[in-house]
């Protein structure tokens, strides 16, 4: 999900797509924006704003489209149904954590523990349900 968020000009904040930008992007179209490294913009495409961020030196990669049109939290209820309870989610097929770190993510898909920075992606296979847990106190410091 994200949010337009107007203050002395209007920002887009993301509050839910997960590996994304940190900070509210202004929400201009075609300016390019930094964040950790990282750029972004926002194209308009026909009435539809879509966020990119750039991949490589000279190309982007849009990562979703969004309107300007006004919505109700009742709007979104059908979908976060959806997301806690159908089996076609990717949220109730695997346990999911995730994190921004100073240099990238870190997440815990099950027994599969995910750092992602700028240089590249690792993935480690946990063995069991005790690395599993281990995992979760010592990257997200959730103790269970």
């Amino acid at each position: 999900m994200a949010l337009r968020v107007d203050l002395d000009e209007p920002w887009l904040a993301d509050v839910g797509f997960g590996d994304s930008f940190l900070e509210p992007l202004r929400l201009i179209p075609e300016i390019e924006q930094e964040q950790d490294g990282q750029r972004f913009r926002i194209a308009a495409v026909r009435g539809v704003m879509i966020m990119q961020r750039q991949v490589g030196a000279h190309s982007w990669k849009s990562q979703f489209r969004f309107t300007l049109t006004p919505r109700q939290l009742c709007d979104f209820e059908a979908r976060c149904q959806f997301q806690q309870t159908s089996p076609a989610s990717h949220f109730t097929r695997q346990r999911i954590c995730t994190l921004p770190t100073r240099d990238g993510r870190i997440t815990l898909a099950d027994l599969k523990l995910i750092r992602t920075t700028q240089d590249g992606r690792e993935e480690r296979m946990l063995q069991n349900e005790d690395e599993w847990r281990a995992a979760l106190a010592e990257h997200f410091g959730v103790r269970l």
